[in-house]
């Protein structure tokens, strides 16, 4: 069950991530903390020295200022939703902020995270991978043109058999328990033997939890994996993609894989993904 939410609140004047979190709070009754960071001054190494304090200081308040911003209007929205919830600003350099949020989320049950806009990215509204490996719990990464709150009508469950899909689908069991169709979808490069039904054992796994199970089986003959499943989920009418989060590590420094990447910058619906 979740009980306890943590949300990195963007601060543009949009702010999709908080009212997608607010919604799965208001869905289980849950805690939520609403987190806005106030960026320290990038200050690029060859001209260390040459800035003036007063144009830092300047940009420090001008972060303090949005994320105070930031938190005034979540408050509002979360008051109006009648949740339970509390705020906190927190001081953290763009890369820091990675570290400190994911050490945060492993005292929650789920970590919301905003996708950064096509046009224009900001800092706050960047998808740090960092917090996937970090905080050991899932994370729901929302689409910066989400609209609506929480919705269960279908999920999709994306199933290779590996260590990270299973984790996922384990640690989405709060959300599968309340939706009213939950799929397991296999992408392969060519059709199945005959004899072969991959992700059945699963389907038959999350059934004998009560679920109402269909598996279905993709073929992409290229494995543009990120493409199909968000196609598959579009033409579906998918209000929830559940995920591995794939990675490997780079001199102690995770870095996301090729599919989780792809489907992260170009999602349409809501992510849960876990690693």
């Amino acid at each position: 069950m979740i009980k306890d939410i943590v949300v990195n609140l963007g601060l543009g004047e949009q702010n999709p991530a908080g009212n997608f979190a607010i919604s799965i709070a208001e869905a289980f009754g849950a805690h939520l903390l609403g987190v806005a960071f106030a960026y320290e001054p990038v200050i690029p190494g060859s001209v260390m020295g040459g800035i003036p304090p007063e144009f830092l200081e300047t940009q420090r308040a001008e972060s303090e200022k949005s994320a105070r911003s930031a938190i005034a209007r979540f408050e509002q929205a979360a008051k109006r939703a009648g949740i339970s919830f509390e705020t906190r600003v927190l001081s953290a350099s763009v890369s820091g902020a990675s570290d400190l949020l994911g050490r945060i989320g492993r005292r929650f049950d789920i970590v919301v995270l905003g996708q950064p806009t096509r046009d224009k990215p900001m800092p706050e509204e960047v998808i740090d991978e960092g917090v996937l490996f970090e905080c050991g719990r899932p994370v729901i990464f929302v689409p910066f043109i989400q609209k609506a709150g929480l919705k269960l009508d279908r999920v999709m469950l994306c199933w290779d058999g590996g260590r990270t899909a299973t984790r996922a689908i384990a640690d989405s069991m709060p959300f599968l328990e309340k939706a009213k169709q939950v799929e397991v979808v296999v992408v392969g490069s060519k059709p199945p033997k005959s004899d072969e039904i991959s992700g059945a054992d699963i389907g038959q796994h999350l059934a004998r939890h009560g679920l109402k199970v269909d598996v279905k089986r993709i073929t992409s003959p290229d494995i543009d994996v990120p493409s199909t499943i968000l196609s598959y989920a579009a033409d579906s009418s998918t209000d929830l993609i559940v995920m591995g989060g794939y990675g490997h590590s780079r001199l102690r420094e995770f870095v996301l894989g090729g599919a989780t990447r792809g489907l992260l910058e170009s999602m349409t619906v809501p992510v849960l993904m876990s690693h």
